[in-house]
Order: structure tokens, then C-alpha cells, then sequence
């Protein structure tokens, strides 16, 4: 993909500023006038929101050779297996492992026996996310990278699931991705061809996401997210070979995943289209996949919290920098729209995250004492690729929605609804309808018994 002020997409460019690739620059703004209006110089999140871009009974690595557990245990799953942004597992599973290490009495674990620790962050990530896809905080990446965050989280349980055969994992993982996927790119594919839209070849990336799905101006809004799912599916087709890798030399090659950023920004660059869109947000969130997997091979908390902060400050003074530097370049300093600011600001910001569960092995396992918050977590980690993908639809529907409010005086004089937080209230009622009705897809693609709420 391209980078810079403009936005970019796939195909055409139009008033959402929306390119050919996809990708990494897609930024907007949301008004009341019955509509929305894309901001150049907000950009939305790289995760790009959200991110396409996963939450079970995680356990703390034990050492590098031997590790344990970290993935949710389902009594009705029969393994632990994670699609995009959700990791689940079963006791079958752990009757085949043998029994996962009792938990001291202090670490009381929350609903079934999740690490909440981890559900707390990928929960906080997506907030982030829809967040910034109502107000386009071009600072919000700064305070909180939430697609570094979820691309790590995913490591980490991809490096726990490739303990078995790697054929099977890979298999699982785009099982319990692509029904999702499919089903929601249904109502969108339908909507853009009754506005005209006429495909061609590149359909097939609406089938299996390895590129950028096309579509038209119209339904940029909706599918532009998909980027996450498409960077997502290629992590998990690489993850065999960049393991194997890894181990052969952990710290080394943890260091060495942000040289391909630096290429991509100082060498050739790529070539725009859809080979060079997935190859910049590789080359951005590697290193936060590889983090996954020092933390599940027990790799950070064999090292000195001296130098992993002082490692981290410095990712996250240069990745600063570079982007506030480079304002007048790119039109904003909002990460999104600057790939290797955003390499390094998130490789510093997930690296203490995940070296402090590894090394103080803390879990927030104190949310069970708040039975609302610890369900609102729950659900969010068993419907994280629900929330995801209909949080753009959601808001989208919250514009003409709220343009009949305006139609009911009482509504007009006592509703805030010029409000951008007004219409991110309405928005998050939508998603939580979209929850029970569309949400049961993951348990079908997960082989669970279809539930309204996880």
C-alpha cells in the first residue's frame, strides 16, 4: 500500500480519498448532516482500525523450553484454536495435555478461567478502535496502539498453538476466520451491487482475503478495515517457518524484525497495489507478532527489565519523533498515516505490556469481583471479530438513524444530537444488537454450539 496524507483503498479515489491498494491510510471524520465526510488528515487507525484484527485461559510462560498454557478453556470446545482476534480452548484439550499448573491462590482467575490480563487489553484495543473511528483522534494511536496490541496478542497464541502439527493450526485458524468473514462480506458485496458496483477477477479476494478485497466508492467506509484480516492470514501462513526461525535465535531476531521497515521507508519501495499494501503492514507489525512469540517461548522474562525498558524508550522516542517530524510531510502525525512511526512507537509501547505479564506474571485476575465489567470483558474477547467487523457498518447506520431523530422535537430539544459522542452511544447500541444476531457465526466456525452471548 501507499503511505502518506492521502487516504488510499482499492480501485478508485473519490471523496473518501480512498486509492487502488487498501490499506494503511484511510481516515474520516463523521458529521450530522446525514452523512459522513473523510478527513485527509485524520487517518483511521492501522487498524485502520480494529483491530481485522482475538481470548481464553492464558497461562504464564515458564521458561523457554517449557511453557504453559495460555489459551481460554471451553468445556463444549474440543481444542484450543484462534481465529482472528478471539482464543479459545477446551478441557478436551487439556484431558490430551495432561493438566494445566494449578494457579497460586493469589492469581484467582476470572469467568472460565480466562487470563484477564489479556482479555482486559484486546477489550481496551477494540474500544480503541471504534473510538477512533467515530472522532479520528489522529493522537489516539499515540495513547494507545490497539492494532500493535492485538497483533501480539496473536502471536502469542499462535505460538502456543503451533505445539501441534502445523498443517492442522493453519487449517484451524483460516477455518475459523473465513466463515466470519464471509458472512459479513455477504450484506456488503449484495449493497455495493445494488450501487452499481460491477467486480471483476479480484472477487476471489472476497472469497479468501490473501489481498485486498475490491469494491466501490460506496462501501469504502465498510470493507476499508478488511486490511487487518488480510495482514492477520498471512502472519498465520508465515507463523511456521518465522517459529522455527525464532527459536534458532530469539532476541536476535526480535531486534532484526524492524529492519524491513526501515528497507520499505529508506530502500525501494514497493509497488502500489495490493503486493505492496500487505508487504508494508508486514513489514510494520512483525515485530509485535514476534513479541507474541518471545512471551509464549518464555523469552522476555529472562531478560533485565533494565534493558527492556530502556529498549522500549527508545523505540518509542525515535517512533515519536519521526512522526511529529514528519507532520508537514504527511499532513498529520496520526501514526496510521506514517508506517514506520508506527513500527516503532508500537514495538515500544506492546514490548513492557507483554514483558510485564511474562515477568510478574500479573493477570487482573481482581476483575471477577465486578461481575458487569468482568462480563462486558468477556463478551467483548468471545465477540471480538463481530465487533469488529460490523463497528464500521454500525456507525455508518448511527448517521441516517440519528437524522430522524431530528425529526421529533422533543428528541431535538433534549438530545445532544449534533454530538459526535451522541452518535458513538448510537453506534455502540448497534454493535451490541449486531452481537446476538451475527455473533453466533464464530461459534459455528469455532465447531462450538451457537450461542446469542459467549
Amino acid at each position: 500500500m501507499t503511505w502518506g496524507a492521502e487516504q488510499q483503498g482499492q480501485g478508485y479515489e473519490g471523496e473518501y480519498g480512498y486509492g487502488y491498494d487498501g490499506g494503511y491510510g484511510h481516515g474520516r471524520a463523521y458529521g450530522y448532516d446525514g452523512g459522513y465526510a473523510y478527513d485527509p488528515g485524520q487517518g483511521l487507525p492501522y487498524d485502520q482500525t480494529a483491530s481485522y484484527e482475538q481470548a481464553p485461559s492464558y497461562e504464564q510462560p515458564m521458561a523457554y523450553e517449557q511453557s504453559a498454557p495460555y489459551e481460554e478453556r471451553w468445556p463444549d470446545v474440543p481444542e484450543p484454536e484462534d481465529p482472528v482476534l478471539t482464543e479459545t480452548a477446551t478441557a478436551t484439550a487439556e484431558a490430551a495435555t495432561g493438566p494445566a499448573p494449578v494457579p497460586s491462590p493469589s492469581r484467582e482467575k476470572g469467568a472460565g478461567g480466562r487470563d484477564r490480563y489479556f482479555d482486559a487489553l484486546r477489550a481496551v484495543a477494540l474500544v480503541r478502535v471504534v473510538s477512533y473511528h467515530t472522532f479520528g483522534w489522529a493522537w489516539a494511536g499515540l495513547v494507545f496502539p490497539s492494532m500493535g496490541v492485538m497483533f501480539a496478542l496473536a502471536g502469542t497464541l499462535m505460538a502456543k498453538s503451533l505445539e501441534r502439527p502445523a498443517l492442522t493450526v493453519v487449517r484451524s485458524r483460516i477455518r475459523r476466520l473465513l466463515p466470519p468473514f464471509w458472512f459479513w462480506g455477504f450484506f456488503v458485496v449484495v449493497a455495493m451491487l445494488v450501487h452499481g458496483w460491477m467486480p471483476g477477477w479480484q472477487i476471489v479476494f472476497w472469497v479468501v482475503p490473501i489481498g485486498d478485497p475490491p469494491g466501490n466508492q460506496w462501501g469504502a467506509q465498510a470493507w476499508e478495515i478488511l486490511w487487518y484480516l488480510r495482514t492477520y492470514l498471512w502472519f498465520v501462513l508465515l507463523s511456521p517457518p518465522l517459529l522455527k526461525i525464532f527459536r534458532k535465535a530469539p532476541v536476535p531476531v526480535l531486534l532484526l524484525s524492524l529492519v524491513p521497515v526501515l528497507v520499505l521507508q529508506y530502500g525501494p519501495h514497493p509497488s502500489d497495489g495490493r503486493l505492496g499494501s500487505a508487504l508494508t503492514d508486514l513489514a510494520v507489525y512483525l515485530f509485535c507478532w514476534l513479541v507474541g512469540f518471545a512471551h509464549r517461548e518464555g523469552v522476555l522474562q529472562r531478560l533485565r527489565p533494565a534493558a527492556v525498558l530502556l529498549a522500549s524508550a527508545a523505540a518509542l522516542a525515535y517512533g515519536g519523533w519521526y512522526a511529529l517530524a514528519h507532520r508537514s510531510e504527511y499532513g498529520t502525525y496520526d501514526l496510521d498515516e506514517i508506517p514506520l512511526a508506527q513500527a516503532f512507537w508500537s514495538a515500544g509501547f506492546v514490548t513492557p505490556l507483554m514483558y510485564f505479564k511474562a515477568y510478574y506474571d500479573v493477570d487482573f485476575a481482581w476483575l471477577a469481583r465486578f461481575r458487569r465489567l468482568d462480563r462486558t470483558v468477556t463478551v467483548f474477547n468471545g465477540r471480538a471479530v463481530t465487533i469488529y467487523l460490523w463497528h464500521e457498518i454500525a456507525l455508518i447506520l448511527a448517521v441516517p438513524l440519528i437524522d430522524q431523530f431530528w425529526k421529533v422535537p422533543a428528541f431535538e430539544k433534549w438530545l445532544p444530537l449534533e454530538s459526535q459522542w451522541f452518535m458513538f452511544g448510537v453506534g455502540w447500541v448497534l454493535i451490541g444488537i449486531a452481537i446476538p444476531l451475527f455473533g453466533w457465526v464464530e461459534d459455528v466456525a469455532a465447531r462450538r454450539r451457537p450461542r446469542l452471548l459467549p
